[in-house]
Parts: structure tokens; sequence; C-alpha cells
């Protein structure tokens, strides 16, 4: 087993048992879950929504590099520009090239996972570059050093006590301050730094392939502003954000505002051509999207889970997911948590050291249910499960328990050779550990199934 996997089931026991979590959790999780049965009201058909969305994104994976072209093409066409990246180092090096050509010393940013994912915000100050969150969740996280705990609400591990806490000891503020009042203050002092920035850094919701078009959407203004008051704008982004048209977007961004927060639509929903025009007076002077490949190419081989691109990262199968409910978005170590994460972190970030994310599920299928795409993920935990095994990443104590008891299960005479006393014995002696001290092992009944269906059928 890697250390990471170890870690992760020391962290996962801990947290499982963190009652103060579970309340917190639960408290944030419930009021999502009434935003999202609400929201989606607003279909008269949902399914048919989704169909046609799943339909969409599946075309776009099985012809990716033809839309990445696309977009490419025209998005130069409207005055941008397109730097591809093969991995986190290559992207992160190439936004400082940009940063660095442009003397730029203060950046502000949208909420992107992508820039999470390749850890941007410790480069930059490590390079003497201020990058500052102003999404006020992400916000709140930068503040308290530690990194974002879900895909669509960062801070949601985070009471409103524990926020006003955080905003004393770090910036002084009045620990009885409410949430709107310190929503105000925080905007008041955000507004600055928006003045002052030298650049902004945004992720995108969708790249839309026919118009050349970034498309962000978001509730309090800050990717609008990230995008357009300073005179540098770049757009980090995953090669699978791509949508094919313009037109779609009446398809995806109500889909994604309905499972993401249970909004009919976001408040804030913007498309970006490219950099200010002539004849504008407002907008960046330049333009970049920076497109990331960083191991989607790996997981776009596997036939049968390169499906799982398809995500639009509305975080509902988290929120639906009783392991993430207990275990919380920390503890899985991944940018992407929750049944997506366990599904692609393996193939991003390394079968062999994340392996344990896909066994790290019920298979209850609630993820299925919710997915505004359709994407069936307990089949695809399943079938990384698989591949992991294929591929070897596994203990030879695991391989050894494996082949034992496939000879047992396969044969009858083989499974009644032990008495029900026996097979109690050999589970509490080497499974009792692995079940765990909060579980009772399951009792051995008197009589196999098999036993029972002799005598009842041949009572003689």
């Amino acid at each position: 087993m890697s250390e990471v996997a170890e870690n992760f089931l020391k962290e996962s026991k801990l947290k499982a048992f963190d009652l103060e979590h579970r309340k917190k959790i639960n408290f944030n999780i419930g009021k999502y879950n009434a935003a999202f049965k609400k929201g989606l009201l607003q279909y008269q058909n949902l399914d048919l929504a989704k169909s046609r969305a799943a339909n969409l994104k599946r075309k776009v994976v099985n012809e990716l590099d033809k839309y990445l072209i696309d977009f490419e093409q025209n998005f130069i066409q409207n005055g941008g520009k397109v730097i591809w990246a093969v991995d986190a180092k290559e992207a992160r090096e190439e936004i400082l090239k940009i940063l660095k050509k442009h003397g730029v010393k203060k950046v502000v940013k949208m909420k992107s996972m992508t820039t999470e994912e390749i850890e941007l915000n410790p480069f930059l100050e490590k390079a003497g570059i201020e990058s500052l969150e102003t999404d006020l969740g992400e916000y709140i996280v930068q503040l308290a050093n530690e990194k974002p705990y879900h895909i669509v609400t960062p801070a949601m591990h985070k009471s409103k006590e524990d926020i006003a806490l955080l905003f004393k000891e770090k910036l002084g503020w009045d620990e009885g301050l409410s949430p709107e009042e310190i929503t105000a203050k925080v905007r008041v002092k955000l507004r600055e730094k928006f003045y002052n920035a030298d650049a902004g850094i945004t992720g995108a919701n969708f790249l839309i392939a026919d118009t050349g078009s970034i498309a962000l959407t978001e509730n309090e203004g800050n990717g609008a502003l990230s995008m357009s008051m300073p005179p540098i704008h770049i757009a980090v982004v995953g090669i699978e954000k791509i949508i094919p048209s313009l037109n779609d977007l009446h398809l995806f961004w109500p889909l994604l505002s309905s499972h993401g927060t249970g909004q009919k639509m976001t408040v804030y929903n913007s498309i970006i051509n490219g950099p200010r025009k002539s004849n504008e007076t407002d907008g960046p002077l330049e333009t970049y999207v920076v497109i990331i490949n960083n191991n989607r190419s790996a997981l776009l081989e596997q036939e049968q889970q390169r499906i799982a691109l398809s995500c639009i990262r509305c975080g509902a199968c988290l929120n639906a997911c009783p392991v993430y409910k207990n275990i919380g978005g920390h503890t899985y170590k991944t940018t992407y948590s929750g049944p997506i994460g366990a599904v692609i972190s393996p193939w991003l970030l390394g079968m062999n050291e994340y392996k344990h994310l896909s066994f790290a599920s019920t298979l209850c299928g609630a993820c299925n249910d919710v997915c505004p795409v359709k994407i069936p993920l307990t089949d695809l935990l399943l079938l990384n499960r698989r591949d992991s095994v294929d591929q070897k990443h596994t203990t030879t104590a695991e391989r050894r328990m494996m082949k034992i008891s496939t000879k047992f299960l396969l044969k009858r005479n083989w499974l009644d050779f032990f008495s029900p006393k026996k097979k109690q014995f050999f589970l509490s002696f080497f499974l009792k550990k692995a079940w765990g001290n909060n579980r009772k092992l399951p009792r051995i009944a008197d009589k196999s199934f098999h036993d029972e269906w002799v005598e009842k059928n041949n009572p003689s």
C-alpha cells in the first residue's frame, strides 16, 4: 500500500468520527439539498436535458482534437493568444513568462480548480508575485492557508463562527460580525485590489469552439472584474472544457447552476471573445488562454473511462456521496475529490499512488443519479479497480488473499471444507482489523444456503 493510501485511511478514520465536522458538513449540504430540489423544478423534462448534454459532451470527448483546433483558430482570429501546456510545470512556467514580460507584480484571481491543480498560487508567491483569490470562499481558505474543501464551495467545512474567528485572527475584525457584514467588508477590501492589479487570472467553465470564446459563470462578479479590469487576462483551462457551439450554452449554463448551487442561473455570466478591440474602452489589452493536458490524455486513452472527461464540475456528486459527507474534501489530498475525483485522480496523479480512491466508494449510485451529464461514475470506479489489478498495482498480500479466496469460492467442496465455527475463527483472525473497531463482524450462519437448499428439496 502506498504512503498516500495509508495516510488516506488514517485521516478518513479520524474525520469520519469527528462529530463537529459532521455537524458542519451536514448543515451546509442540507442547505444545498434544499436549493438543489428547487433548482430542478425549472425543468419540464430534466432527463431529456441531461441526455442532450451527455451526448454533446461525449461527442466532444471523442473528437477533442478537432474542437480544440477550431477553438484555437477562432480565438486567435479574435485577437487572443493560445498556449499549450503538457503538464503543470510547463503551465506554471508559461504563465510566469507572460507575467514577467508585462512586469506584473499583483494578480487577482477568479476561483479556478485548474489553477489549484497546477498549484499556481504558491508558485507565483515564490516568484515574488502577489496572487490574491477574490472569490469569497477561496479568499477564506487562502487566509486560512488551506486547500479548497469542495469543487464549488471551497469553504463548506467552516461555520459562520469559524469564518468570523478567522477574520479576527488574520485581519483584526470584530468576531461578532454577521456573514453579511463580513461580506461587505471583504467587498470593500477586494475592490481596491481589482483597481491596482496588473493581471487577472481566471479559469473557464467552457471554451466555445465555433466562436473562439471563453464562458465564465459565477455569483459574485469577481470573475468579470478579474477578467476585465487588469490590462492582462490569462485563462487557465483543461483540454476537456470544450463545447461545440455558443448555442449550447442555453443547455449547459442552467444545468451547471441548478446542479452546482440550486439556482436557475448564476448571477454573472460572461462570454469573452478576446482582448479589448480598438473601438472599445473596457477590457484587457491582451488575453491568453493556457490549455492544459496534465495527464488528461492518459484518461482519454481509456476507451471506457474517458467518459469522465465529460464532467462540467458542478460538484453535485460530492454532495450526494455518503463517503464524501463522512470523510470530507481535504482527506482525499487531491484537487478533485468525491466520486468524480476518485475516477479521474488515479489517471491524473498516477494509478499506483491513488488507486485507493477508486475503492473508497459504497457504489450506492447516488452520484450517477445526480450527474447532469450522465457519467456512470460507479461503473468507472469498478473499471479503475480492474485496471489497478491488471496493471499489478497490488501488494503481495492482496494477490495472495485473492488467489486463495477465488479458489475457495469457485468450488463448493472447498467452501464446505471448514465448519461454520472454523470459518468464523478465520474471519475474526484475518479480517477483524480490516473490518474496523466500530463495526461488528458478520456472523457465519450455522448452515450454509447450500445445506438449507438440500434439506428443503431433498428431505430424505
